[in-house]
């Protein structure tokens, strides 16, 4: 096989042209009349255009007519390709157009030398489409409508997605592992999951429920509506009256972070001594439903206090930092019922004498906490002791047990806040525990009552599924219904679902 060495020549196409002619034995010089803007480099090993090929440049219609006053001919320019799109596919109203003005400077059904390459440059586009427009408005009695196929173009891959599912969940953790088991290009896979064919979903661990505690949130999730609709209207109350508490870890540095970077900048280097034991402190959080009159203006915050289980400790020994002697902060790791009792009795029940509304002092008020063993019960003497004093009547309820989905501060507060302080950068226990409390009071009441209402939804999840955990969070677009002046405040029950779960209780 031989191997062909292309040759190019470089031909300057602005020299002039002499005729050769012998007409009389004459040599005759002549003008030229066609300049070209550069010069041109021909391949000589390249196949010649064919009529048919559709890659034919036609320098004719990219071509510009001007005139200019010294000159005895037109002077062709060409207009580089890169300023129109002469290979574009144009629209069935583009077709008949050019077919139209076509149809009007033909003679007697054909047309004059020199018209398709004119039409092409009035449009913008190669004469070989104005050639095949006009042949095929003849053969197809003027219909010029593009031929194309409506899913024109590479068929994508059929992907059988019941051998997706037959695929064990435990394969099914990365892309890379489900294309492996699937026999599927990770491509494939993406594209599906940008279609909506497949879908990525985070699990995250569930408390386990026994039937009693199911029926024990069936049971919680009854009471929490207005006795008196139940027959006619279910309807949940207000929640105005409950005061939520609950614990939470707040950490002064999250393991993993995420920042966002020029790409020349230097990467943050991020150290502790061991990651293992990185500095805690738990907070106790009170909190109430805010508080709105009917033109939207905040009349209660609801935001009872947090309260960090810190205790101040004089130092041991000198440091670069203090001197012996110097108290410090240092967090309570291990919370006994007496440190929760001491809590509640001198912490929270003060701040919800000191900031409930004064027209509703006088009907009772209901803290809801968890099943831990470290709260104090119900029936405590000391507690009943303080919460009945100054007019008050202050009550204590438990959630069911392994419900923290019934709870406002594990249900979305806690997120809030959270994300929230880990904004702030905090090295020591003291700046954690300031940003905590900055954390707390700056997070919108508006979202905290939003809050409550997806709590309502919740609980009508949970009456769908019989008590279960396994339900979709609810999503009702409360920000949008807000913003029309449509957001209820309290949520409306199915009747029949109601009466379903009073029988499904009834025959337990």
């Amino acid at each position: 096989m031989q191997s062909h060495q292309m040759s190019l020549i470089d031909i300057d196409l602005n020299v002039s042209i002499v005729d050769t002619g012998t007409d009389d034995g004459d040599r005759q010089e002549e003008t030229p009349t066609t300049h070209l803007s550069s010069n041109v480099l021909l391949d000589l090993n390249q196949v010649p255009f064919s009529k048919d090929d559709d890659t034919h440049v036609d320098i004719e219609s990219q071509a510009q007519v001007e005139t200019y006053p010294n000159a005895d001919s037109p002077i062709v320019n060409v207009t580089p390709p890169n300023q129109r799109s002469r290979w574009k596919n144009l629209s069935n109203d583009e077709r008949r157009s050019i077919y139209s003005t076509l149809l009007e400077k033909s003679y007697c059904g054909g047309l004059t030398k020199g018209m398709i390459a004119k039409v092409a440059l009035e449009f913008s586009i190669s004469s070989c489409i104005v050639t095949r427009i006009w042949k095929q408005g003849k053969d197809n009695e003027h219909n010029t409508n593009n031929r194309k196929a409506g899913n024109s173009g590479a068929k994508r891959i059929q992907v059988d997605l019941t051998r997706i599912q037959e695929i064990p969940l435990n394969q099914r953790t990365t892309l890379r592992n489900m294309a492996h088991s699937a026999n599927i290009s990770k491509s494939t896979l993406f594209r599906l999951i940008k279609s909506g064919a497949l879908k990525r979903h985070s699990n995250a661990l569930k408390p386990f429920l026994k039937e009693e505690h199911k029926r024990a949130r069936l049971k919680f999730c009854l009471s929490m509506h207005n006795e008196s609709t139940i027959p006619d209207d279910p309807t949940f109350q207000g929640l105005h009256n409950i005061v939520y508490i609950d614990e939470k870890w707040f950490y002064l540095k999250k393991r993993s972070k995420t920042y966002y970077l020029l790409p020349n900048e230097e990467e943050p280097s991020r150290t502790c001594v061991n990651k293992n034991y990185i500095e805690k402190v738990m907070f106790l959080v009170a909190l109430a439903r805010p508080r709105f009159d009917s033109q939207g203006n905040e009349t209660f915050s609801g935001k009872i206090g947090v309260f960090p289980f810190v205790t101040k400790v004089p130092a041991r020994r000198n440091s670069v930092n203090r001197v012996v002697g110097t108290l410090e902060t240092k967090p309570i790791t291990s919370i006994t019922r007496d440190i929760m009792r001491s809590y509640i009795l001198e912490k929270v029940l003060p701040a919800i004498k000191m900031k409930w509304p004064r027209e509703d002092i006088n009907f009772p008020i209901f803290i809801q906490q968890d099943n831990a063993r470290v709260h104090i019960r119900s029936d405590d003497q000391e507690f009943r002791q303080i919460a009945t004093a100054d007019g008050f009547d202050i009550r204590l309820m438990c959630q069911p047990a392994n419900s923290p989905d019934l709870n406002v501060l594990d249900l979305g507060f806690f997120n809030g806040i959270q994300s929230l302080q880990e904004k702030m950068c905090s090295r020591t226990v003291d700046e954690l525990v300031t940003a905590v409390e900055t954390s707390f009071e700056a997070f919108p009441n508006v979202k905290s009552n939003h809050i409550f209402l997806t709590l309502q939804n919740t609980m009508i999840e949970i009456m769908k599924v019989k008590g279960c955990n396994k339900y979709q969070p609810p999503h009702m677009k409360k920000a949008v219904l807000e913003h029309r002046g449509q957001l209820p405040i309290q949520m409306k029950c199915d009747h029949e679902l109601v009466q379903e779960v009073i029988h499904y209780l009834s025959e337990m």
